[in-house]
């Protein structure tokens, strides 16, 4: 494909980094060509380099504007916290969408982001992740349970006890004593693709440190480990809150900075706040050709 001369971004929320193409008027990347555009962009040492691509398109539903996000390995994925945070920066800093509460359309609903800005440039951003569920056909998951939470799956060899979410996408929290000396790269991908997740899912070893702090490590399906996930942070967030380990109000340390989470109960089920900031890294035009 040959797309020299298009104009991107790459962004990062705490670590979590992105390419970002504004389709906001026009295509500039046909749907056919998306999955593997994204994958050779995101190769680090041979091209820009990312955990994924987000693609700011025309709304096709009762939302301002349409968040669509590619994994690195060309997968297109339901949700993305940090993601999300990125894509709200670039729309209301490029005004295209120069709101402080922007409706955001995504494969895993609408999300409503509460903007602050200095100046007229974001600087925080506030996220209703939306309600969660923790059935496990709605994960989806491979289970003779309704709920599958702190129960027994045995990965690579080893017995483990996971709790599974779904809060837009797929995600299984691990509590362990302590995030460090785990070994991701054997259990990331072994949970990851795992038989009981048929659409694969994304993993977190999670330390409490008290009901209000956490740690987390994660592994992000199509992307293995990053330096830290939103949706991730909200998923282990309510997770400890349903088994009663966590209070509703949690600070969320991951490798590359901090969330807060606030647990919030509707309608019967669980939904989360999501706080934190996304940075403009730089602006760029590609030169070569795939």
């Amino acid at each position: 494909m040959n797309l020299k001369g298009l104009e991107f971004s790459k962004m990062h929320g705490l670590g979590n980094d992105y390419v970002v193409i504004d389709e906001s008027e026009e295509i500039k990347v046909v749907e056919e060509n998306k999955t593997d555009f994204s994958i050779e962009v995101c190769r680090r040492g041979f091209s820009i380099g990312a955990d994924g691509v987000i693609f700011v398109t025309k709304t096709n539903r009762s939302g301002d504007i349409r968040f669509r996000i590619f994994n690195a390995d060309g997968s297109e994925a339901e949700m993305c916290g940090n993601g999300i945070r990125c894509f709200s920066k670039f729309v209301h800093d490029r005004n295209i969408i120069k709101k402080d509460i922007i409706n955001v359309e995504t494969l895993g609903g609408i999300k409503v982001v509460e903007v602050t800005s200095e100046n007229g440039i974001s600087t925080l951003f506030r996220v209703d992740m939306g309600l969660s569920t923790f059935n496990v056909h709605e994960i989806p998951m491979l289970s003779e349970n309704n709920e599958f939470l702190e129960e027994e799956l045995i990965v690579d060899d080893e017995k483990m006890f996971l709790s599974a979410v779904n809060v837009g996408n797929p995600h299984v929290v691990i509590f362990v004593d302590s995030v460090d000396g785990i070994d991701l790269d054997r259990f990331g991908p072994a949970i990851e693709n795992h038989e009981v997740f048929p659409e694969r899912i994304n993993v977190h070893f999670v330390e409490i440190i008290s009901n209000r702090e956490i740690r987390m490590l994660t592994w992000e399906r199509g992307a293995g480990y990053t330096y830290a996930c939103g949706t991730g942070a909200t998923s282990s967030v309510l997770v400890g809150y349903k088994l009663s380990k966590l209070d509703n109000n949690v600070l969320v340390h991951l490798p590359g900075g901090e969330l807060e989470i606030e647990v919030y109960e509707k309608e019967d089920s669980l939904g989360a706040f999501m706080k934190g900031d996304a940075q403009l890294v730089f602006d760029g035009e590609l030169i070569q050709t795939f």
